[in-house]
């Protein structure tokens, strides 16, 4: 089939891969001039099955309320007058109850889990290089109540084949020494050896020229403006090229992987897709001491922020990135925010990295209220949904693409997945390509 995906992120470019896999003939579209440009920019860099604790839990609604006007909170509703924000405001609500909770967490890791495996295997297919740790990734807690509140959710894990090991803080500094200047405030920690980093900007341009040598075309530098539909299904994709010039591109399926733009896309054609922008910020900086900086990806949950670090021949750099600002479409940098972003690693890591050559980024996540992404058909039978993967796009990416591949060619996943349009399937057998 001739199929066109809609955006050039983490999720259109793994998309595009497993597509191009199986035998369909692809084109990427997106407005940017070079793949993985927006969100998949400068995210966090981790693939971490463990960090399946959704940001709607039962400790949540309190939370928020008193971070409510806090310039710096990790989680800021910018309370404005959109009704988008307000429905997606009660999703949320309705998410944070234990039941539902759980049931998330089981979605997040089960679809991790099958990611992560999807991401070593192209990796060992492929060769790809993207500045790779498999080193693990380690949780630490500052606050004891933020500690014992993470226990029960690393529990559930385990029992779901996440590996995400209660630990000492003894343990903990033993595993990144780099701990050892906050040995006297740590808590405790989880480390969950199975899960990795690494650079995604990387990953996605790399794999978009493999995709294109494999005859993938990609068609940069085009504002989709519209999907038109005929006979119960989308006829094709309206959009002004990089020329400036109108254009229709027909396919045979299509697959919406615009991240935060996919509502807008969407709802004109009688979707309503449950997706809010929540503006993440990151910083990266050159290390100043390799002696104080972390090797290990690390967690540190009470400020809702991850740190990674890249060492290639460009040098060795530090990623972190976190928090989340519901606040529309605004893409401004808040000096505050970056600030408290900047000030928390001289906290932890002081003389680690230099501050000075610190570079700030702020990418729009598409969130669910839940957490749990939308992958699978809607109810135009040509149209597919691969998008709303929040702060983990990177980590479900690869298992995403490879599902949604499966999908658009009449096949069940392997994965036991709630996909939209389909019913779960929990022995899932392969059907034959339409």
């Amino acid at each position: 089939m001739r199929v066109i995906v809609l955006g050039a992120g983490l999720l259109g470019v793994t998309s595009a891969y497993y597509l191009q896999q199986i035998g369909h003939e692809v084109t990427v579209i997106d407005r940017q001039a070079t793949p993985g440009a927006e969100t998949s920019f400068a995210n966090g860099g981790q693939i971490s099955v463990s960090h399946a604790e959704p940001w709607a839990n039962p400790s949540a609604p309190l939370k928020v309320l008193q971070w409510l006007g806090q310039e710096d909170a990790p989680l800021l509703f910018r309370l404005r007058a959109d009704m988008r924000q307000w429905l997606w405001g009660l999703q949320f609500l309705r998410n944070c109850t234990p039941a539902r909770t759980r049931h998330n967490i089981e979605q997040i890791v089960s679809l991790g889990t099958y990611s992560r495996g999807a991401l070593q295997q192209l990796r060992r297919d492929t060769g790809i290089q993207y500045d790779q740790r498999t080193q693990g990734i380690l949780h630490f807690y500052t606050d004891p109540k933020e500690f014992d509140g993470a226990l029960a959710p690393a529990e559930q894990m385990r029992q779901l084949g996440c590996e995400r090991q209660v630990i000492s803080a003894d343990e903990a500094v033993r595993i990144e020494p780099a701990l050892a200047h906050i040995r006297p405030q740590l808590a405790g920690a989880t480390y969950t050896a199975e899960d990795e980093s690494g650079d995604a900007n990387l990953f996605v341009r790399e794999l978009a020229r493999l995709c294109e040598q494999a005859g993938v075309r990609f068609q940069m530098g085009a504002h989709v403006t519209a999907l038109r539909t005929a006979g119960g299904g989308i006829d094709h994709v309206e959009l002004t090229n990089a020329e400036g010039r109108f254009e229709r591109v027909r396919g045979d399926a299509y697959v919406l992987a615009m991240g935060s733009f996919s509502p807008l896309l969407a709802q004109p054609l009688g979707i309503r897709l449950p997706i809010y922008p929540a503006k993440g910020y990151s910083v990266t900086m050159p290390v100043k001491d390799a002696r104080l900086a972390h090797q290990v990806s690390l967690t540190d949950d009470e400020f809702k922020l991850v740190f990674s670090r890249y060492t290639s021949a460009s040098g060795d750099r530090l990623r972190i990135a976190g928090t989340a600002e519901l606040n529309g479409y605004d893409r401004n940098l808040n000096p505050a925010r970056c600030e408290a972003i900047v000030r928390r690693v001289e906290q932890l890591f002081p003389g680690a990295g230099d501050t000075t050559q610190a570079e700030f980024w702020t990418g729009l996540r598409p969130a669910t209220p839940s957490n749990v992404p939308l992958i699978g058909r809607t109810k135009l039978p040509n149209l597919f949904l691969n998008t709303g993967h929040g702060t983990l796009g990177w980590t479900h990416s690869c298992g995403s693409g490879k599902a949604l591949a499966d999908i658009v060619s009449g096949r069940v996943p392997e994965v036991d997945f709630a996909f939209t349009g389909m019913p779960q399937q929990p022995q899932p057998r392969l059907l034959p390509a339409t």
